[in-house]
């Protein structure tokens, strides 16, 4: 056998060898597939509520003084009376949501805080059943300011809008026309009562611009400092309402857990008795100025007291007016007294 043959033969030999004696390669191991990434999921009722929220916030707030007749005031307490109570919080809170939404630190704290699929869904369950969990979620003070600054600076300009149109029931007593007695007394408290019943609606603009406000893409324009805890239930509810929609947990098919913590009874009190204020007020108002009176003090004082304690923020003393009822003059409101001034003799 020559040289060249043999030295291929051993190596043959070898090769087969030392493939028998080799272990099998493992196989690839299998990576596991990352969660997708949260995307904040606001159910479109709850845009819609927001939308309404703040459809009711700007028409009231364009309530002004200059009324020329009987029929520019009724025009403004239409305009006013348009809100049910309860509808109303809901509906602040939905907005209040959508101002946490605007806090970039939030949304990345919680995105953080909840980065698997178990802990998401742990968290969402302790907020619904203790909306006060949120407040110790990374970003809470800081989105908390938002909400506070959005609903406070609301319930403030409505309030301050409702003190100007008071002075002009006393200011407007020297026009003849505003001691002319109201017209279709009777039918105009009974459509301030169907009104306080009707549901608020938002436009379509402002509902689209809500939703992109929703996940970052638009501004409101906010830019409060953070606020501490406690917190009042509205904003509460409103942080957890944002947090659970970060969490991927707001969609319509979480309607029915979200909504149940979408309420605050205080709050959808004090808005019951300025109802309650105006349509006894309504009820012994003859001349139109005292129409005037009615419209700014509990239509738009009263409720915007009630927004401002539905932000944390301290309720201004001159709301917090409290009808007499007397069965010899019925409600007693407030008319402007000139007072002379004795001069004594030199």
């Amino acid at each position: 056998m020559n040289r060249k043959l043999k030295s291929a033969l051993c190596g043959i030999v070898a090769f087969t060898f030392l493939a028998a004696c080799s272990s099998p390669q493992p196989p690839p191991l299998a990576v596991a597939p990352s969660p997708p990434p949260l995307v904040v999921k606001l159910a479109p009722h709850l845009i819609e509520q927001a939308s309404a929220y703040r459809a009711y916030m700007d028409r009231a707030v364009k309530i002004t003084p200059d009324f020329a007749d009987g029929a520019s005031i009724a025009k403004g307490l239409e305009v006013g009376e348009t809100y049910e109570p309860s509808q109303l919080v809901r509906d602040a809170i939905a907005y209040g949501a959508i101002a946490a939404l605007q806090d970039r630190a939030f949304v990345a704290g919680i995105r953080t805080f909840g980065s698997g699929v178990e802990q998401r869904r742990q968290i969402a369950y302790e907020i619904l059943k203790n909306p006060t969990y949120v407040a110790g979620l990374p970003g809470a003070t800081s989105a908390a300011g938002l909400v506070v600054q959005a609903l406070g600076g609301d319930g403030q300009r409505l309030y301050d809008g409702g003190k100007a149109v008071k002075q002009s029931a006393y200011d407007l007593q020297k026009q003849p026309w505003s001691k002319i007695e109201v017209a279709d007394r009777e039918g105009r408290l009974a459509r301030a009562k169907a009104l306080s019943k009707a549901p608020i609606l938002g436009d379509l603009a402002q509902t689209n611009f809500l939703q992109q406000a929703s996940v970052g893409a638009a501004s409101l324009g906010l830019n409060g400092a953070p606020v501490a805890g406690p917190y009042s239930q509205v904003v509460t509810r409103s942080l957890a309402v944002a947090a659970l929609a970060i969490l991927g947990e707001a969609g319509d098919d979480q309607r029915d857990s979200v909504n149940g913590i979408m309420d605050d009874p205080n709050v959808t009190f004090c808005m019951s008795m300025a109802k309650l204020n105006l349509y006894q007020c309504l009820a012994v108002s003859r001349p139109n100025y005292e129409d005037i009176f009615c419209l700014g003090q509990h239509v738009m004082m009263d409720t915007g007291r009630c927004v401002i304690k539905a932000s944390g923020l301290a309720e201004p003393y001159e709301a917090k007016f409290v009808p007499v009822v007397r069965s010899d003059i019925g409600y007693n409101m407030p008319k402007k007294v000139s007072r002379k001034v004795s001069r004594k003799k030199r």
